[in-house]
């Protein structure tokens, strides 16, 4: 059937499914550059030390924000990402030209000797009022193993405390997997104590060198969902990447109270409550988020267009196609905004909140339509596969 011929589903704050991102994204993520003098464990992009041929040059990324505006006011937010787009010359020149332009940004630089607090000014001053660190330990062993530089979580505290002092707003990325997951409570202890308000949280995705790193497992998952959705009572926006189905535990701890009781989540609801005592306010979780496609584009070093930086399935380039045109018109950006799932994810009552992970469902089976095999809720449902329904 084609998308214009398929009766809307409404969710439940009255929108139409597959209406609300459907003329902009919330965020277009730019992968300035690959290099990065990082080697993280994790990388989705397996970046190396020197920049790739092909990235887009300085009148290119000029012609990439001028697209970015053309979605129309307010305009999606650029994630200016690499790599570290401190490598690339020209990044304060480009920052500059979206501040001239109107075009909202944040920018996400590693951890390295070239994160500077004068660098850290001059995103200010260009115009940024936000920036993302990753931290992905609450001790200095774990996150620099992770990121394969001794020396680099001290760099990240460090910068955490130049950016809130200068006013730039840093929202911290934690990248979760089997050797840091029962860290979380003091991780997040820390952060909300230099000042962070928000909180990231990526639910590991078996690409680029991640394919190699142990991630969670449904019921872990599910365990670590239950704990941000206490943690987000405590005053920090928390947001998750790859694991829309936190929309779906925020729905039933809603409706049922704490219905999860496993040792592992317990143990980490009472870390937390032993390092910040009881909540005093609502969760920050936004009940309707985004998924890779649905709010989310994003744009490679070479130009190639992705429904997310970690679904590898192009459909289009800046260097010749309208970012528009292809973020509203491609067919599967349509079928994932209108949930036209396969496997479990296909017939699940919540799939209009939640949706899967696209990109875990495409690192699995070669298929962004098909089932997130991280959710707890489609493993108990049974098959994933591609073909057909469950």
């Amino acid at each position: 059937m084609e998308a214009s011929q398929t009766p809307p589903t409404v969710i439940s704050n009255g929108t139409k499914l597959g209406k609300l991102f459907s003329e902009k994204p919330v965020l277009v993520f730019w992968e300035m550059t690959r290099a990065c003098l990082l080697s993280c464990v994790h990388c989705r992009a397996s970046a190396i030390k020197e920049p790739l041929p092909g990235e887009l040059t300085l009148e290119e990324g000029i012609q990439l924000i001028d697209q970015v505006a053309s979605f129309g006011k307010p305009s999606p937010t650029i994630i200016f990402t690499g790599g570290d787009p401190l490598l690339r010359k020209d990044l304060f020149e480009l920052l500059s030209y979206a501040t001239k332009t109107g075009v909202r940004f944040a920018v996400s630089p590693a951890a390295t000797e070239l994160l500077s607090y004068d660098a850290l000014k001059r995103m200010k001053e260009a115009g940024a009022t936000s920036i993302s660190l990753s931290l992905d330990g609450a001790l200095a062993e774990t996150h620099d193993s992770i990121r394969g530089e001794v020396g680099t979580y001290d760099r990240t505290i460090q910068a955490m405390k130049d950016a809130v002092s200068l006013g730039l707003n840093p929202q911290i990325n934690t990248a979760i997997m089997e050797r840091n997951y029962s860290e979380l409570p003091q991780l997040f202890h820390l952060i909300k104590g230099i000042g962070v308000r928000t909180w990231e949280l990526f639910f590991l995705v078996r690409v680029g060198r991640g394919s190699d790193v142990d991630d969670l497992t449904p019921e872990e998952c599910e365990s670590v969902c239950n704990f941000l959705y206490d943690a987000s009572s405590y005053g920090v926006i928390i947001r998750c990447v790859e694991a829309p189905f936190i929309r779906r535990v925020a729905m039933q701890r809603l409706q049922t109270g704490d219905y999860w009781k496993q040792e592992d989540y317990l143990a980490l609801r009472a870390g937390l409550l032993k390092a910040e005592g009881q909540p005093t306010g609502h969760s920050t979780l936004n009940p309707r988020g985004t998924l890779d496609g649905d709010g989310i584009i994003f744009v490679g070093y070479d130009g190639k267009i992705h429904p997310g930086g970690l679904v590898p399935v192009e459909i289009g380039n800046v260097k010749n196609d309208s970012l528009v045109k292809v973020y509203r018109e491609n067919e599967l950006l349509r079928d994932v905004r209108m949930r036209r799932m396969r496997g479990p994810c296909s017939v699940c009552e919540f799939r209009e909140v939640c949706g899967g992970s696209r990109a875990r469902a495409y690192s699995f089976f070669g298929d962004p339509l098909s089932s997130d095999p991280a959710c707890l809720h489609a493993a108990i449902r049974g098959s994933y596969g591609s073909q057909g329904e469950p």
